[in-house]
């Protein structure tokens, strides 16, 4: 497997993911290949389940405590069309640092206390895509179907002691893990303008593979600045549900973006 390093300087390149909605712009209009590259920032917050080597501990990093925990949230999106085929490179980058879990699941039971451990996570996702256009009316639709890149980097620190213990004996107070992994998706995509200037944007895609279930929602406004600009706004909601060999990530990242996109 590709290493992380070529993985996270490719996505930095881009400056990783996107609201794969796209864009209404020259990238949209038959003839020739068109391209459009879009930056975007996300303040998005994270909750579900986070573990590592058997232990467990719950994430909830709401949107209000987003300023207080989030060390980056970046997306980048490249598109390359050509008549009805349409080619996607999707990319995100999330960490939170030092969000306090207040119930931690060990290989002795559950523990319910304050500020039992710290939580950091980051994650990387790169989604490769390929599209077609089954409807070209006044709202356009595309069908396609990728393969979603999954990297976690998750510590556990325990902060206090408790009883039962939350890491087994030996295991010390720090417990990290690693892990990727790789799942298939399919998707919609839809544009639809409501004048000269604005569209809607919204994007589903489900999928599986090495996670049991993956899916996420997107839905957006796009402002066509000039033939060449577009500003884009919206929301995403990324879930994954990925459990093996004491990784547990049972995780959804959801939040606001709002980006720039360049055609050429």
């Amino acid at each position: 497997m590709p290493s992380a390093d070529m993985f996270r300087g490719f996505a930095a390149s881009l400056i990783a993911v996107s609201a794969v909605a796209g864009a209404q712009t020259a990238a949209d209009t038959e003839g020739g290949w068109n391209f459009e590259v879009t930056a975007y920032v996300l303040a998005a917050g994270m909750d579900g389940t986070a573990g590592a080597r058997g232990v467990e501990a719950d994430v909830d990093v709401s949107f209000s405590d987003v300023f207080d925990n989030l060390d980056a949230g970046l997306m980048g999106f490249f598109l390359a069309q050509k008549g009805p085929w349409i080619f996607t490179f999707d990319g995100v980058y999330i960490k939170v640092s030092d969000q306090l879990s207040k119930t931690v699941t060990g290989p002795l039971g559950m523990v319910s206390v304050n500020g039992a451990l710290d939580v950091s996570s980051s994650v990387t996702v790169l989604q490769p895509t390929l599209w077609y256009r089954v409807l070209d009316d006044r709202t356009m639709v595309h069908l396609g179907a990728g393969m979603r890149y999954t990297e976690l980097d998750l510590d556990l620190e325990v902060r206090i002691l408790t009883e039962p213990p939350i890491v087994p004996p030996g295991a010390g107070r720090r417990l990290s893990g690693s892990e990727s992994w790789m799942d298939a998706v399919v998707g919609v995509r839809v544009i639809h303008p409501i004048s000269d200037r604005w569209a809607l944007t919204g994007y589903a895609d489900l999928g599986g593979g090495d996670s049991s279930l993956t899916w996420q929602v997107v839905a957006g406004a796009n402002w066509a600045l000039s033939d060449r600009f577009t500003a884009k706004a919206g929301y995403r909601y990324v879930y994954w549900d990925y459990e093996d060999d004491g990784t547990v990530w049972d995780i959804s990242a959801s939040g606001p973006y709002i980006g720039l996109g360049m055609a050429f």
